[in-house]
């Protein structure tokens, strides 16, 4: 473990966030929304944004005293509208037979301590200004599956920074046994810095120290690719322009069923998001200050054009996963047939005898990568071209003669053609490919492929792709060794075959 310093170079300051961006761009009705919780929720769900359900809003003593405590479901939140920091939140985990509740900390919570926790929350005890609040109950959010291994008992949410349209800095919180179970960096919760390009964890901080695994799961935690990122971008725009705050940090969760929940959005979001991506948020906002953005289409690709593959080099690291484009140069290896002449036979010397060889060559193809398809796909002439034409001539054929519709088994047609099967070799199989276009039955041919430097054995699929931009597509059975980036810009050189 290594301590942080905080005192990082370029890291933006408090008084210099406040002077610099949240005065010139947060306006005072924006702000006294955001601080509110239920009405700033109220106005995300009127514009059609995800957020959890209110199970009820209490004023005052007497509307505590009148409260029907079997409107509750049996796990929920307990929340100050006016909190900060997520202090006063409670949060319970299910009920008893006894009709008390269990934390998530493991306590037993009864009504009266429930009751006593409003009250201070009537009181002030958890709000920004310390003056009197109102308590109401939320829905608690079911944990993702993917973030479920790494959260203790809580749930784990992610902040985005989103300035001038532009989401410019993002951060997975996670619950930890120290912090009880709450999502709390300052009682011991993890954060985990994210590259806002592309979604992937990057640095794990504690309590100003990194690490490198969950201190009670001891799983490694960079690298955790999170789920729905270009949804939770969105989401994070559309909070800034529905709430008008030039300068927001959105707090969202992923729920398992539901997919990204808003939280809530803040005006005065904290800084140690600087010190979970070991980068000044300072250097960010300047980059986007004055631009035009059009949509939340476009505010997401200046965040890839602007900030991703900052970190590509250490996520290949920490992930042993080489991280690709959507567009990248590959190589596939071949045998180019020559005849070549071994000796001269005759006394007039006017015969030569000659010898077929094959010599293994490389070609450069420009490939689309593309995790919707399951195999990889090669254009027809080009395979021709490199001396697969014989077998993909006899396989046309033959397959003519075959009934191919929409109830058709591969095992069934490969059954059909089973002695030109044996006779091709295990060079070449073939594969069954329903799609919108229909079903066709195509040839795969089994080919040593170099995608990043990286050497794969992958069958492809013969396919006419001369009406297309690509002529070679890669499946996502070929992408296990790779983490697919769309915001990477590769360097694309074809050698076409002569």
């Amino acid at each position: 473990m290594l301590t942080l310093i905080r005192k990082s170079s370029g890291l933006l300051g408090m008084n210099s966030r406040n002077l610099t961006y949240i005065r010139p761009s947060n306006l005072k009705n924006a702000i006294r929304l955001a601080d509110n919780k239920l009405r700033s929720k109220e106005l995300l769900f009127k514009a059609g944004i995800p957020v959890p359900k209110v199970y009820g809003v209490i004023k005052s003593r007497a509307e505590l005293e009148k409260f029907n405590w079997a409107d509750l479901p049996k796990s929920f939140v307990l929340k100050p509208n006016h909190g900060r920091g997520g202090e006063g939140i409670k949060v319970i985990f299910g009920q008893k037979k006894d009709e008390s509740w269990v934390s998530t900390e493991g306590k037993r919570v009864t009504k009266k301590d429930l009751q006593n926790h409003m009250m201070d929350i009537f009181e002030g005890f958890y709000s920004l200004s310390g003056i009197s609040d109102i308590a109401f109950f939320e829905e608690r959010i079911q944990i993702s599956k993917t973030l479920k291994p790494y959260s203790y008992k809580g749930i784990p949410d992610i902040r985005v920074i989103v300035y001038n349209n532009v989401p410019v800095m993002a951060m997975l919180r996670l619950p930890t046994k120290e912090s009880e179970g709450k999502a709390n960096l300052h009682l011991g919760g993890i954060g985990l810095g994210i590259d806002v390009a592309n979604g992937i964890s990057t640095h794990a901080v504690q309590r100003d120290q990194l690490i490198e695994k969950h201190p009670d799961s001891k799983l490694k935690l960079s690298g955790i690719r999170i789920p729905y990122w270009r949804k939770i971008l969105e989401i994070s725009i559309q909070c800034q322009k529905i709430s008008k705050l030039g300068y927001i940090g959105v707090d969202i969760a992923i729920d398992r069923e539901r997919g990204p929940v808003v939280l809530e959005v803040n005006a005065h979001s904290g800084l140690s998001i600087q010190i979970a991506n070991l980068a000044p948020l300072k250097y960010r906002l300047q980059k986007v200050q004055g631009i035009k953005v059009k949509d939340e289409a476009h505010g997401i690709r200046i965040t890839q054009d602007l900030f991703g593959g900052e970190i590509e080099e250490e996520i290949e690291e920490i992930s042993g996963k080489q991280v690709l484009g959507i567009i990248e140069t590959i190589k596939i290896k071949y045998q180019k047939k020559e005849m070549k002449g071994v000796e001269e036979v005759g006394k007039d010397k006017s015969k030569i005898e000659k010898r077929e060889e094959k010599k293994l060559e490389e070609i450069e193809l420009k490939a689309k990568i593309d995790t919707g398809a399951g195999a990889s796909s090669l254009d027809k002439e080009i395979a021709q071209k490199l001396g697969y034409g014989d077998v993909i001539n006899e396989f046309d054929e033959v397959i003519k003669n075959l009934e191919i519709n929409q109830n058709s088994k591969a095992d069934v047609l490969d059954e059909q053609i089973k002695e030109y099967l044996e006779k091709w070799g295990e060079t070449f199989s073939t594969i069954l490919i329903r799609s919108s276009h229909g079903i066709s039955y195509r040839l795969m041919i089994k080919m040593n492929i170099i995608l990043s430097g990286i050497e794969i054995v992958s069958r492809m699929s013969v396919i006419d792709r001369s009406h297309l931009e690509f002529p070679v597509i890669i499946g996502k059975k070929d992408l296990i060794r790779f983490i697919i980036d769309p915001s990477k810009k590769s360097q694309i050189t074809t050698n076409v075959l002569e």
